[in-house]
């Protein structure tokens, strides 16, 4: 994201190596859910979920492996792969006592920025400053809009 998240190439590989860890406390690192199994309880960690639309995540997803010319596996596949993960995620994140997490839903983030800021704000004890959190919200970067109405989540 030109405005927002750094991608860390290392996150990846958090399972076999962690030694990246330490040097990240106090930062915001972005990571794939699948991924904060692998965090060990040594830490702590304040999560900011994203909830998005899951046919925007999905059409999202298919575009990248378009662009890499690799095949998308069936959607109705992945989308039922998704909910299952979430299902899991939602039921083991509350039994981590080093986890503390905010869900923050993607569409309400653009569409009342300043409350949902907010939220991260005091989630976060006062930091970063709200004012360049708001900046970084940019909704032309908000390319794979789900036209229909849905109520699936990721």
């Amino acid at each position: 994201n030109p405005r927002g998240y750094f991608e860390f190439e290392r996150v990846k590989k958090t399972k076999d190596d962690r030694s990246w860890l330490p040097e990240a406390r106090g930062r915001a690192v972005k990571m794939v859910s699948s991924l904060l199994y692998d965090l060990p309880e040594t830490e702590s960690y304040r999560i900011l979920f994203m909830e998005r639309d899951i046919d925007e995540v999905l059409d999202s997803q298919e575009k990248m492996l378009q662009r890499l010319n690799r095949p998308a596996a069936p959607r109705d596949r992945m989308k039922s792969s998704f909910c299952i993960h979430l299902e899991r995620l939602f039921a083991w994140l509350p039994r981590q006592r080093q986890m503390r997490v905010l869900t923050i839903s993607y569409n309400q983030l653009l569409s009342t920025p300043q409350e949902e800021v907010a939220r991260i704000h005091r989630f976060l004890d006062q930091r970063p400053a709200i004012d360049p959190m708001l900046d970084a919200i940019d909704p032309s970067l908000y390319r794979n809009r789900n036209t229909t109405e849905r109520v699936d989540s990721v």
